[in-house]
C-alpha cells in the first residue's frame, strides 16, 4: 500500500464524478463574496469558520449541512457562481484532476432576477473558462482536462429553500407538498434538456439529492422518465443514509447509470420491508445486478464517515466489500470545503486503509474515465480515456509501479 507516493497520486490523472459546487467553495472566497455583499457570517476569518461550521468532524448529518447555509447565501448572482465554478476547475486540476462533473441544484440559486438560463451559464463559462486556460499552458503528452455538468433534482425542500422554491409553492396554494416537490423536479427536468438540446453548454446529466427518508426516489419517476426519453445521462443519491431499497429504486424506478454514495449497499438489516426472497438474497442480488451492469458508485469516504458518525474505523466503510465484489466504484471528494478533503486526501485514504494493488488503483482511475457522462461523442471519449491510459501507464513507469 505505501509504494503510491503522494507525489505519484498527484500526478497521476484523476476525476471527480461526484463534487457538489456549494460545497466546495474556497474558504477565502466565501468570505469575500460575503463581505463584498453585505452578508453576515459566524466568522471573517478562515480559522473561524473552521472552528464553527466547516469542522473536521460532525456530531450528525444536520450539523455537516449548515455550511451549506453561508455557502447558498453568497452563490445568488452571476458573478459568484462563475467566480466558484473557476476556482474549483484550477482547484482540481491542481491535483491531477483532468476530467472533473460539478454538480450543483439550480433552483436554490435561481429568483426572479436570475433566471434558470442564467445560473447555468454563469457556472459553465467559470469552468469553460478555466479549461481553456488550462488546456493552453499543456504540452504534449499531458491529456487535456475537460469538465460537464449535473443539474440536482430535490428529494425535499420547502418554501425556506430559497426564493426560487417560496415563489413556486406560493402559486401551488392547492398542491399538497410532496406534488410541489414532484412538480419542481418536473420543470428542473424539461429546462434541463431544452437547455442541453438549444446551447452548447455541457450539461451532461440529472441528479437527485436531499433527505432519503421519508422522500423516495420512486416519487421522481415521471422527471427521470423525461430525462431518460431524452437520452441524458441520470446519477441518484441513493444508500447515503438509506438501505438497499433507496439504491434498488433509484435502479428500477429512475434508472440510474451511476449511484451517489452507495454506502449503505450491504446492509441488509437496514431494510425496511422484508423482501419474499429474503433480505440476504436481497442484496446479493443487488450487488450482482449492479455489477453486471456495470452501474458506477460515486465513493465519498471522507463524507460518509462525516454524515455517519456510527462508522469509527474508515476500514468498516463499505468500499471494501465494493472492491472485493469488482464493483465499478470511483473515488470522489463530495465537498471539499464541507468535508475539509480533497480528490488526493480520498486517494490517499483509501490507499492506507484498503487492499488496492497497482491493478486495483489503475481500475479505479479508469473506471472515472470510462463511466463519466462525458460531454462530447463516444468516439471521442474513448481516444480521451486512452489518452489518459497512456499517461497514467507513463507516471507508472516514471515511479516505479508495478
Amino acid at each position: 500500500m505505501n509504494q503510491f507516493s503522494n507525489d505519484f497520486i498527484r500526478e497521476i490523472p484523476k476525476t471527480d464524478l461526484h463534487v457538489h459546487l456549494d460545497g466546495s467553495l474556497r474558504l477565502s472566497t466565501l468570505i469575500s463574496l460575503a463581505k463584498d455583499r453585505g452578508i453576515e457570517l459566524p466568522s471573517f476569518t478562515e480559522e473561524g469558520l473552521r472552528e464553527l461550521v466547516f469542522k473536521p468532524s460532525y456530531k450528525n448529518l444536520e450539523e455537516y449541512l449548515t455550511g451549506f447555509t453561508w455557502t447558498g447565501k453568497v452563490l445568488q448572482d452571476a458573478e459568484a457562481l462563475e467566480q466558484a465554478a473557476g476556482e474549483l476547475a484550477r482547484d482540481n486540476f491542481a491535483e491531477g484532476v483532468r476530467y472533473l462533473e460539478v454538480r450543483f441544484a439550480p433552483q436554490l440559486h435561481m429568483h426572479r432576477n436570475f433566471t434558470f438560463e442564467q445560473v447555468i451559464t454563469a457556472v459553465d463559462q467559470g469552468l469553460r473558462r478555466a479549461r481553456n486556460e488550462i488546456n493552453g499552458s499543456l504540452k504534449e503528452p499531458e491529456p487535456p482536462f475537460e469538465y460537464g455538468i449535473i443539474l440536482c433534482a430535490m428529494r425535499f425542500f420547502n418554501s425556506q429553500f430559497s426564493r426560487y422554491y417560496r415563489d413556486f409553492t406560493a402559486v401551488h396554494p392547492y398542491s399538497t407538498p410532496l406534488e410541489i416537490i414532484q412538480m419542481a423536479g418536473q420543470e428542473l427536468a424539461k429546462a434541463a434538456v431544452k437547455l442541453q438540446t438549444e446551447s452548447d453548454i455541457q450539461l451532461v446529466a440529472f441528479d437527485l439529492a436531499g433527505s432519503e427518508h421519508g422522500y423516495p426516489a420512486s416519487a421522481h419517476q415521471e422527471a427521470y422518465n423525461y430525462i431518460t426519453k431524452n437520452f441524458m445521462r441520470k446519477t441518484v443519491h441513493a444508500g447515503e443514509a438509506y438501505g438497499p431499497e433507496s439504491i434498488f429504486q433509484a435502479i428500477t424506478d429512475l434508472h440510474a447509470d451511476r449511484i451517489g454514495h452507495g454506502l449503505h449497499l450491504f446492509d441488509a438489516d437496514m431494510i425496511k420491508n422484508t423482501p419474499a426472497q429474503g433480505k440476504k438474497n436481497y442484496v446479493e442480488n443487488l450487488v450482482n445486478y449492479i455489477a453486471e451492469n456495470r452501474i458506477t458508485v460515486e465513493v465519498c469516504l471522507t463524507s460518509n464517515l462525516q454524515t455517519a458518525p456510527h462508522i469509527t474505523d474508515i476500514r468498516a466503510h463499505s468500499f471494501r466489500n465494493m472492491l472485493a465484489k469488482n464493483l465499478s466504484v470511483t473515488l470522489c471528494t463530495d465537498n471539499r470545503l464541507v468535508s475539509r478533503t480533497t480528490i488526493c486526501n480520498e486517494y490517499r485514504l483509501a490507499l492506507d486503509n484498503f487492499d488496492i494493488a497497482p491493478g486495483k488503483l489503475k481500475d479505479l482511475v479508469t473506471y472515472g474515465f470510462k463511466r463519466s457522462f462525458y460531454y462530447h461523442s463516444y468516439t471521442e471519449k474513448r481516444k480521451y480515456v486512452r489518452k489518459m491510459l497512456d499517461y497514467y501507464e507513463s507516471l507508472e513507469k516514471k515511479h516505479g509501479i508495478r
